[in-house]
């Protein structure tokens, strides 16, 4: 099993947006970030740690103007939020401790009734076809077959 870890030699690279988002807990513009409209099948990692979050199968299109996914698949930690003058809920990496978006409990109903809401600018997608030479062959069965 891999180790995952927040790595100063990773932050140090990472764009100021990436940066203001991740360890500022930032929030991309809607509309603005690279996997809003992927429809790849693969996963969606930690871009600090390289912790898997998020199958290509929850995603789905909510209007909302960021990626946004029924369920994680792991490494998903849920916080109260209450920055801003509301009350949510902050979705964190569990082991990068990156900050991720926020969740929400308008999503289909049908697949459980949540929404997260993901800031692209703190995923890298790992296509199906790298995920076993990149280490995340265990998590093939939670991604749909390349059509």
């Amino acid at each position: 099993m891999p180790e995952y870890s927040k790595s100063p030699d990773i932050i140090a690279k990472l764009t100021p947006e990436q940066y203001r988002v991740t360890q500022q807990s930032g929030t991309e513009r809607p509309g603005t970030g690279e996997y809003l409209h992927n429809k790849q099948p693969g996963i969606y990692v930690d871009i600090v740690s390289g912790e898997p979050l998020f199958a290509s199968s929850d995603k789905y299109e909510s209007g909302c103007g960021w990626p946004s996914f029924t369920k994680p698949i792991a490494n998903v930690r849920e916080l109260h939020d209450s920055s801003h003058g509301m009350m949510r809920t902050e979705v964190r990496s569990s082991h990068g401790d990156s900050h991720l978006g926020h969740v929400f409990p308008d999503g289909p109903r049908d697949r459980g009734g949540l929404r997260y809401c993901i800031n692209s600018a703190s995923l890298r997608f790992v296509h199906r076809d790298d995920m076993e030479a990149q280490g995340y062959g265990e998590y093939l069965d939670q991604v749909e077959d390349v059509r």
